[in-house]
């Protein structure tokens, strides 16, 4: 996603889920494939090292996981508590929202 009007759809639209130090947030698109943003807040990782680094694995996470999902744009949000995790636990809670997303979005 690269257009600030998609960010402020899935804002106002989004089904969320959370926890792990993020919070994930899912809405269908148009564009016949799944897409990912990202908002890594600066005050919750201080150093651009550290969020370049949050994003590079979210990123991955996804490609990873991307032919389960539906025609939906995700935003991957950072929450205060994601400084005190480690990588192998920010791996586990992306691994659960992915599981999660996937559901909500079969149920509907």
């Amino acid at each position: 996603m690269n257009n600030p009007r998609d960010y402020s759809r899935v804002f106002r639209q989004a089904k969320h889920t959370g926890g792990g130090g993020l919070t994930i947030l899912s809405v269908e698109n148009q564009v016949g494939h799944p897409r990912l943003g990202l908002a890594i807040a600066k005050k919750h990782l201080k150093l651009a090292t550290q969020r370049n680094r949050l994003k590079r694995l979210v990123r991955e996470s996804f490609r990873h996981h991307q032919a389960s999902f539906a025609n939906i744009d995700i935003v991957v949000l950072s929450r205060q508590d994601v400084k005190q995790r480690d990588i192998s636990k920010i791996r586990a809670a992306l691994a659960k929202h992915w599981i999660t997303v996937v559901a909500q979005w079969e149920k509907s």
